[in-house]
């Protein structure tokens, strides 16, 4: 029952993910979150994210950011690396992974989810077929519905860790 919150891979951070393994794999699409995920929450892209895109585009890949959030933040952060991107997802109802593939031209066998929520990022992730890659959040500090869902999020993380 709480496998459909597992992620494929649990990691500490979106910045020491093998991209270049997952490209050898077949990948060729990855969805990001950005707030905790990529950077603190709010904040506008930082030297790390501005490489890691860069990186990325290098090795072939498509990108496309998927957030709940309005477009300014999300636009704000996407001027500095400058992907595709989706704001008010409605994560984790399905339509935004399926348009985040659409605009990049891939497919749930070809695309990767990275993202630090179980209940939003990984779980609708999931219901659309994609795999998986949860990250630990960057900033401790969060909006008090986050911090409510992390203690939730300990309990599904338990079970997942058992498991492997």
């Amino acid at each position: 029952m709480l496998e459909k919150f597992y992620p494929n891979e649990y990691l500490d951070s979106a910045y020491q993910i093998e991209f270049e393994r997952l490209f050898q794999e077949g990948y060729r699409g990855i969805i990001f979150d950005v707030d905790n995920t990529l950077v603190p929450h709010g904040a506008p892209a930082d030297e790390p994210a501005k490489k890691l895109f860069a990186r990325l585009k290098k090795l072939g890949y498509q990108c496309c950011l998927l957030s709940n959030n309005k477009e300014p933040r999300v636009k704000m952060f996407n001027d500095e690396v400058q992907v595709q991107y989706i704001f008010k997802a409605g994560k984790p109802k399905v339509s935004g992974y399926e348009r985040a593939m659409e605009l990049m031209g891939t497919n749930k066998d070809n695309t990767l989810f990275v993202g630090d929520q179980i209940f939003t990022d990984v779980y609708g992730a999931n219901r659309a077929g994609i795999r998986t890659i949860l990250t630990k959040p960057i900033h401790p500090k969060e909006e008090i519905q986050i911090v409510l869902k992390r203690y939730l999020e300990r309990i599904v993380l338990f079970f997942y860790h058992r498991k492997k």
